[in-house]
């Protein structure tokens, strides 16, 4: 579409904030914008990423997900600035409405422009006197059924003369935490600076292999029986950086076929990144800076009754990106649909259904993962199923497999010191678990996180039991702990995913809260 520059006139509802700037403070104006940190509400995919909006380069744009109101799009300038003028190159997909607001922390907002009749193109806002470190466009109209899509967002006026000069302190405490023959965690303490820290780069070898904003990382793609060089440098909004944390070496495992899983259930609210109470994109994006060899959910993929609108309009946009990797069961949520299951299966199509049922098996590595549809052991959930047939396929997938490490996931935990309590309906399926040696079982439905001492089948402490987890903080509102059970080795209620750390005969598994950080460890177990 060509593009069309007009100017709107300066009475179109523009709200000055209490300090102004002096009349010719606008000859000084320069493009304060480009390249500086971005952050956006969602994308549409990541080939229309939130930093193309501000490269400088009008063949290149963000794109939002598509259908939903509002959307927003946040630069941070890198200081105090003095804001004048904001000029807006809109791709096909532009806002008939939107607003321009301004802060200085990124929290508490306020509004300097609206615009309610937008014909996209090129919109060149002038005379905003504003003054914020942070400027923001929030889309409240599409003028298409799809989102909202900028070329260039470039924001002008003049920096504080004082500036962010200052480098932000130095990592301390770098440390290596689980490492197999591929992958190396690492963890270390914060700095500190005076405006605030952005990100950290992480440094092997000498040379920077990845960005992340928590205190922590997962360097993958590594080479077995290999000793690496690792170092971490903060990054402030201005470009400052900080000195190198302290160096530490950390040598992989020999050749094997170790492997990295995300899991979590219970997930998706009708609810966007817009949103900041809004905890699935978050979580979702933990699951990335995992980089997984594949994701697992625990049931309850989407809320309330997960029809196929919900699926498409909130899964989809943030877990959904792991879909081409994803491994899912049902949970109760996903009988509500019109049809029981219709949706679930609609949306997830063969992933969810290799073998035409909502129950299957699958292999990575020295590993056999068996996905459990748990709806059909409790009776009076919409399916209304029996859950024989299941079990004794449950017994003979289990018989007739040779890898030497299980597990085995479902919605319906057996044992939980959560807001639902023990279930008797899956007892038969514990036992069968049990008898077959399988490692390690996953739960969700119960919205906290629970690790168990491996169990036997009456729930007593067993080391040739399964470890149970239940991992059910993926986005939906938590549920509060109740009476710990006595194999209980880890209750709390939060958010966070699962990280499962997979070696031919072993496993070990983290919960990483929202922030980044380990909430949670197990000790490393030898498959039985």
């Amino acid at each position: 579409m060509k593009a069309r520059t007009r100017l709107l006139p300066l009475g179109a509802a523009v709200i000055l904030l209490p300090t102004l700037l002096s009349g010719n403070a606008q000859a000084a104006d320069v493009l304060l914008s480009q390249g500086k940190p971005v952050l956006v509400s969602s994308v549409e995919n990541s080939s229309y990423g939130g930093p193309l909006a501000v490269d400088g380069k009008s063949t290149t744009r963000w794109a939002s997900a598509e259908g939903v109101d509002p959307q927003f799009i946040r630069v941070d300038l890198g200081g105090p600035s003095a804001i004048n003028r904001v000029k807006l190159n809109w791709e096909a997909a532009y806002a008939t409405a939107y607003r321009l607001e301004v802060s200085s922390d990124g929290s508490a907002w306020t509004s300097i422009k609206s615009v309610t009749n937008g014909n996209g193109g090129t919109d060149d806002l002038t005379g905003l006197a504003a003054r914020g470190r942070y400027l923001r466009l929030v889309g409240t109209k599409r003028a298409t059924s799809y989102g909202y899509s900028l070329w260039e967002m470039q924001v002008y006026g003049t920096s504080d003369s004082s500036g962010d000069t200052q480098a932000p302190t130095a990592p301390t405490n770098l440390k290596a935490g689980s490492v197999t023959s591929s992958t190396v965690d690492l963890t270390w303490t914060g700095s500190t600076d005076n405006v605030g820290v952005s990100g950290y780069e992480v440094l092997r070898n000498g040379q920077v292999v990845g960005t992340t904003e928590s205190a922590s990382y997962t360097d993958s793609g590594l080479s077995a029986s290999t000793a690496y060089t690792y170092t971490v440098r903060a990054k402030d909004a201005a470009g400052n950086t900080s000195a190198a944390s302290n160096q530490i070496q950390a040598t992989t495992q020999a050749g094997g076929s170790s492997f990295v899983l995300a899991a979590s259930g219970d997930i998706a609210e009708q609810c966007t990144a817009s949103s900041s109470s809004c905890v699935h994109p978050k979580t979702a994006a933990l699951v990335g800076q995992m980089n997984p060899a594949a994701v697992i959910t625990m049931g309850d993929n989407q809320y309330d009754d997960a029809h196929i609108e919900d699926f498409t309009k909130y899964f989809d946009k943030t877990w959904g990106k792991y879909k081409n990797i994803m491994h899912p069961v049902p949970g109760n949520h996903e009988t509500y649909d019109h049809t029981p299951l219709g949706a679930y299966k609609q949306y997830f199509g063969k992933i969810a259904t290799p073998n035409g049922k909502t129950y299957y098996s699958w292999e990575m590595g020295n590993w056999h993962f068996v996905a459990i549809d748990s709806t059909e052991f409790s009776p009076g959930l919409a399916t209304n199923a029996i859950s024989d047939e299941q079990l004794n396929w449950i017994k003979q997938d289990l018989k007739n497999n040779t890898k030497p490490c299980v597990a085995a996931y479902y919605h319906h935990p057996r044992y939980t010191s959560g807001d639902h309590g023990d279930n008797d309906k899956m007892a038969t399926l514990w036992e069968t678990l049990v008898q077959n040696k399988v490692d390690l079982v996953l739960n969700g439905h119960d919205h906290h996180y629970e690790r168990f001492y491996p169990q036997n089948a009456d729930g007593d402490k067993d080391p040739a039991g399964p470890v149970q987890i239940i991992g059910g903080g993926g986005g939906a509102s938590l549920y509060p702990v109740k009476t710990e059970h006595p194999a209980t080795a880890k209750a709390i209620s939060t958010y966070g995913v699962l990280k499962l750390n997979m070696s031919d005969n072993a496993f070990s598994t983290q919960l990483i809260g929202l922030d980044g950080k380990t909430i949670d460890s197990s000790p490393t177990y030898t498959c039985h």
